[in-house]
Formats: C-alpha cells, sequence, structure tokens
C-alpha cells in the first residue's frame, strides 16, 4: 500500500472516530435543535461585538451605527456603561463561569443585575443544558434561549448537516464561535465582527517560575479581582497546552468561514489590526 492509499485510510479512520464521538456528544441534546430562524435574509446584517481592546474606538466614533443596526454583545459587555447606549438586539454567554459563580464572584453577580435591569428587549442565548442560568433572569424584557454548545467534527458532510440542524458547531474555543453560529443560525446573511483583536500572542510570556502569563486586554478596564482570575486560570496550563487552546479557536474560525460560504452567508472582520485570518476584512457598511 503506498504512502497516500495510507494517508486516505488513516485520514478515513481519523473522520470515521471523530464523526461517532460527535454522535455521543449529541445523544443527551436530542430534540434540542437550538435556535429558530428570526429573521429574513433581506434584513439588515449583525454586528457582533467583541470585547477586545479596539472596540474603544468604535463605541467612541460608530455609536450611532451601532444603534441603529442589530447588534451582539458577549461576556461582562453589561458591565460597561455603554451596555445602555448600544442596548444590543442579542447577547451570549457561553462560559460556565458566569452560570457556576453567579453568587461568588462579584463581577458576574453584577453582570446578571445589569442584564435583569434592561428597559429594552433582548434576546440571551446560553449553552443548552445551563437550566439555572435561565433562572438567573426574571426580567420580562430578556428572552433567554438555548443553544447547542457541542463541538462537532468528523466528516465534512456530516458536521455540515449538524451545522445546519443547529445541533453543534466547530470546536467553541470562546465566546466568538457560539456567537456567529447563532448569527446564522438566525438568518443573518451579512455579519461584522468588532472587537475581535486576539492578539494574545503578543502579550504571551512564561515568567521565572515556569508559569504562562497572558495579559487579555479588553475596551474596558478589568478590576482586580478580575485579573487574579484570568492569571490563575493561566498558571494552572503549561504553555503547549494554552497555544494549542488557540490554535483550536483559529482552526474553528476556518471552519465557520468555510460553512458560512456554503450557506451564503458573508462574515466579514472589520477589528482594525485582528489576528484572525479566517474572514475577508471589510470597514462597518455606511446607514
Amino acid at each position: 500500500m503506498g504512502k497516500s492509499a495510507i494517508s486516505l485510510l488513516t485520514g478515513f479512520i481519523g473522520s470515521l472516530g471523530s464523526t461517532a464521538v460527535s454522535c455521543l456528544k449529541m445523544l443527551p441534546s436530542l430534540g434540542k435543535n437550538g435556535p429558530d430562524k428570526l429573521v429574513s435574509e433581506a434584513s439588515r446584517p449583525l454586528v457582533i461585538l467583541g470585547n477586545g481592546p479596539s472596540l474603544r474606538r468604535n463605541l467612541e466614533e460608530d455609536m450611532e451605527l451601532l444603534g441603529e443596526t442589530d447588534t451582539l454583545a458577549v461576556n461582562f459587555f453589561a458591565n460597561s456603561p455603554e451596555f445602555r447606549k448600544v442596548k444590543p438586539r442579542y447577547y451570549v454567554l457561553a462560559d460556565p463561569h458566569f452560570f457556576e459563580k453567579a453568587e461568588s464572584d462579584p463581577n458576574v453577580s453584577r453582570l446578571i443585575a445589569n442584564l435583569n435591569a434592561i428597559d429594552f428587549p433582548m434576546i440571551l442565548f446560553v449553552p443548552s443544558g445551563r437550566g439555572r442560568g435561565s433562572r438567573l433572569f426574571a426580567n420580562p424584557l430578556l428572552k433567554v434561549r438555548q443553544f447547542n454548545f457541542i463541538a462537532i467534527e468528523g466528516f465534512k458532510w456530516f458536521e455540515n448537516a449538524m451545522f445546519g440542524m443547529r445541533r453543534g458547531m466547530p470546536r467553541p474555543r470562546n465566546v466568538l464561535i457560539p456567537s456567529m453560529m447563532v448569527g446564522i443560525w438566525l438568518g443573518y446573511r451579512q455579519i461584522y465582527l468588532l472587537g475581535a483583536d486576539h492578539s494574545w500572542l503578543s502579550t504571551l510570556s512564561v515568567n521565572d517560575r515556569n508559569e504562562v502569563v497572558s495579559i487579555q486586554p479588553h475596551f474596558y478596564k478589568e478590576d482586580d479581582k478580575e485579573q487574579k482570575r484570568i492569571r490563575e486560570e493561566y498558571v494552572r496550563h503549561p504553555l503547549h497546552e494554552v497555544l494549542e487552546s488557540m490554535t483550536i479557536a483559529f482552526r474553528s474560525y476556518h471552519r465557520i468561514q468555510a460553512w458560512a460560504e456554503s450557506c451564503g452567508v458573508e462574515i466579514f472582520n472589520a477589528t482594525p489590526g485582528s489576528m484572525i485570518d479566517a474572514f475577508p476584512r471589510s470597514p462597518l457598511p455606511k446607514l
């Protein structure tokens, strides 16, 4: 058997194994297909607000546009004063920390309080299985919906079918991945990314105790407790695991781009200086 045949056989066996594992992971979520399509193909673009440092300039210069288009915010955006100015139509929380530390982490408690205090309609997306997460929110203007936070891997036809059925997504290393998938599932044909700097490599280092140090700046300034939590999270992982995690995220972006193209969806990276190389660059659309 030649090398090419061996390579094909190895790839087939690998895809077969990944497909089987994905099927097993989906078993508990049978019948849960995620968010239904809410908008028409002729609707305006969706702007996803990542929390990278470059978002600060957009909040200063593009507030009129952000207030006039559909926006999706993530993570601690609701703790910023700009939250009530932007009034995002959608919000995504994916990290288990937001649901497991609702009472012990003051930043999370403040986030939940701010989301419960909105005076405008908004849809909050949380991973399926986070039933307690839904009970944290009581404001009638805040509609909580679930999505399948399951990594789907295997044969490409299998991945595409499961993505289209809203059963899962490329490996969700960070909140930007489910945010884009939710945007596509909702029916948006154009999606723009802001605050997706991903400048992690330039802030990565290892100290004299062989501890990984990663400074992840946001458009807002974290308090001391949040900075300490992030430091402690990285200390637990060796450098190769941190780099592997970053690789997973960047690979997932390319998988999303390929699937979006097959669906006729355009994703544009409007973040200046972004390290993401999967999506074409474009400025925000005009009003």
